[in-house]
């Protein structure tokens, strides 16, 4: 039950983390669409644009790598304390920018997630927690209701980027409020400190005997072979980040920043009602099916709504794609967190973020020169086609690796 202790007003493990990712991905909503309309507003372009979101993701893979090893030191509460930090200087930051040279600097050591949603330094401390609280058979029910109020919370902060259009039109410089609109996500920020300052203490990991946290122990082979897999996904979600999959919607079909608002908050009111069904579909036929059957559909509707000449058949099929695109997300983490032992689970989760978050900081770059260069559609398809490869792969790797709730122990 998502409500806190009514004793000494303590927050529970499970409601500290759903807020906090309610109010994350809320400001991540409408970061991710109008980071590039604010750049933009700034006189940078397409390919500009693209260095910001690349460097943005880098940094966010050496932070995911630091609270790997941070984690295992000084806990999973304190480290998400300290990134809550972060996000506040960051929203300050970026609000307060105007240079090239300090936007990229704002990118590279702060918390700004052009991609929204899943790729953050908030992820790995947070499924540890979740994970050494619950039982096998509830662990992907409880990743479905995390990623459920994450993706409902972003659809709703998507609706909050038609705000500076409002405001300039009630008369405030629309640069004045796009700025205004960061410092909203440091103040969100300021709120997620709070509820994590408010949190009980973290269960106690069980081991056996001499066995503490680590960074990698017995699980190690098959956390670097994900490693590898994931980065092949993530390379390929480069291409299509929120922030330039926006960009591409702006130039390739002239769309509003109204029209953008309304189609990121169905698409991510379509996706959080996905979660719920990837546990549903992950109890009949497995993590692994899951994440395969339900992701390599999604890619071939996006490599169509690349090639769609017509707006709105290119929005419908992305909306269709965005209900099939995120059922993987709780099972892959309910997946990763299965297959290694306790100990190694914020070590795990944060291993297996880092080639995701480096390799999808590769992408955004190119797709932001193929975007300037005119070709509007290959970002789309080229990050499709490459996700169908990681799916096959996956599928062919780890079909017969089981977590022990498919395998009765």
């Amino acid at each position: 039950m998502l409500v806190p202790k009514s004793d000494a007003g303590v927050l529970s493990t499970p409601a500290a983390v759903s807020i906090a990712r309610g109010l994350r991905d809320f400001a991540d909503g409408f970061g991710a669409v109008l980071l590039p309309v604010y750049l933009t507003a700034l006189g940078f372009d397409a390919a500009q644009i693209g260095i910001a979101a690349t460097l943005a993701l880098l940094g966010s893979a050496l932070f995911t790598l630091g609270v790997g090893w941070l984690g295992t030191r000084i806990g999973d509460r304190t480290t998400l304390l300290v990134a809550s930090a972060l996000m506040v200087v960051t929203g300050i930051a970026l609000a307060g920018s105007s240079h090239y040279a300090a936007i990229l600097l704002v990118s590279l050591f702060g918390t700004l997630n052009p991609s929204s949603g899943n790729a953050s330094v908030f992820v790995p401390p947070e499924h540890s927690l979740m994970a050494n609280g619950a039982k096998a058979e509830d662990r992907t029910r409880m990743f479905a209701r995390y990623g459920l109020i994450g993706a409902m919370a972003a659809a709703f902060g998507a609706l909050l980027t038609a705000a500076p259009d409002y405001l300039a039109s009630a008369g405030m410089d629309r640069l004045t409020a796009l700025r205004a609109m960061f410092l909203l996500y440091a103040v969100i920020g300021a709120l997620i400190g709070l509820v994590y300052a408010r949190t009980a203490p973290p269960p106690v990991v069980p081991n056996s005997g001499s066995e503490t946290r680590s960074m990698l122990g017995p699980s190690k082979v098959i956390v670097f072979k994900l490693m590898a897999l994931f980065s092949i996904d993530s390379f390929a979600g480069g291409f299509i980040v929120q922030s330039l999959l926006a960009l591409y919607l702006f130039q390739h079909f002239g769309m509003s920043l109204a029209a953008a608002g309304m189609f990121f908050f169905w698409s991510g009111v379509l996706s959080a009602f996905s979660q719920p069904m990837a546990a549903w579909l992950a109890k009949r036929i497995g993590l692994v099916n899951t994440m395969v059957f339900t992701h390599i559909p999604a890619n071939v509707l996006l490599i169509l709504a690349a090639l769609s000449p017509r707006l709105d058949v290119a929005l419908g099929l992305l909306l269709v794609r965005s209900f099939l695109s995120q059922m993987d997300v709780p099972a892959r983490s309910s997946y990763v967190m299965a297959v290694v032992t306790p100990p190694e689970r914020t070590a795990a989760a944060s291993l297996t973020a880092l080639p995701r978050s480096l390799a999808t900081a590769a992408a955004p770059a190119l797709s932001g020169m193929l975007l300037a260069a005119g070709l509007n559609a290959w970002p789309l398809i080229l990050g499709g086609a490459l996700k169908i490869v990681y799916d096959l792969l996956l599928l062919w790797m780890f079909r017969h690796v089981k977590p022990p709730e498919e395998t009765g122990r």
